[in-house]
């Protein structure tokens, strides 16, 4: 089985085991049929939490539906430590890949993963709440096994830096050069400061700012 690169701020996996392991909700909608048709109907997604497959599935899932219903423009509420670079690629293509616009807010912490599917947003759809810190670097990944496989996955590592720096470079129209410098550690960002870096569109304190 292939493993996962992470890309996220947290060692401890154990958040991620328990919400593996808790059973499967659909799309993550809150219960009662009443709230989880207000919610429906709000065109808001959450994502938080660590960035796992199965919160991937179920948010695409959401975006999908979202874009079936109609093509008002998606909200997406983004709160997480980071995880799967897979499974933040998968959140980060299907937000261009539906017609809907998405609108991805920030609130919180918007890192690592987090972040890779914040930038999946046109810059000017970028908002973040005023308390929310960013954090971007690079990922990481289990490296083991034989000699040959070692090197395989060391230079999986490599190519995925690469195309990260790529996608964060063209997001906040810095140079390449500069996201693999500044990536090398944790690369902390508050609201002013990702504002400038071009990573931000926006800071709101209210909904009707969206409008």
């Amino acid at each position: 089985m292939a493993q996962h690169i992470r890309l996220d701020d947290d060692d401890d996996d154990e958040d991620e085991r328990r919400q593996e392991g808790s059973k499967d909700e659909g799309l993550g909608l809150p219960e009662g049929d009443k709230i989880g048709k207000l919610y429906f109907k709000s065109r808001t997604v959450i994502v938080a939490g660590p960035i796992t497959d199965k919160l991937a599935q179920r948010t695409v899932a959401h975006l999908l539906a979202l874009a079936e219903d109609s093509e008002d423009p998606i909200n997406m509420l983004i709160s997480s430590p980071g995880g799967h670079v897979e499974s933040g690629d998968m959140i980060h293509d299907v937000i261009k890949f539906i017609r809907p616009t998405v609108r991805t807010i920030g609130s919180g912490w918007v890192a690592s993963a987090g972040a890779l599917i914040f930038v999946g947003a046109d810059k000017a759809n970028r908002f973040c709440l005023p308390n929310t810190r960013f954090l971007i670097h690079q990922p990481s990944g289990g490296i083991g096994g034989t000699s040959t496989d070692m090197m395989i996955q060391a230079e999986q590592v490599r190519l995925m830096r690469d195309r990260l720096n790529q996608i964060f470079a063209e997001a906040t129209g810095q140079t390449v050069e500069r996201i693999e410098k500044d990536t090398q550690r944790d690369f902390w960002l508050n609201t002013q400061e990702a504002l400038d870096y071009g990573l931000l569109g926006k800071v709101i304190r209210s909904v009707d700012e969206l409008k």
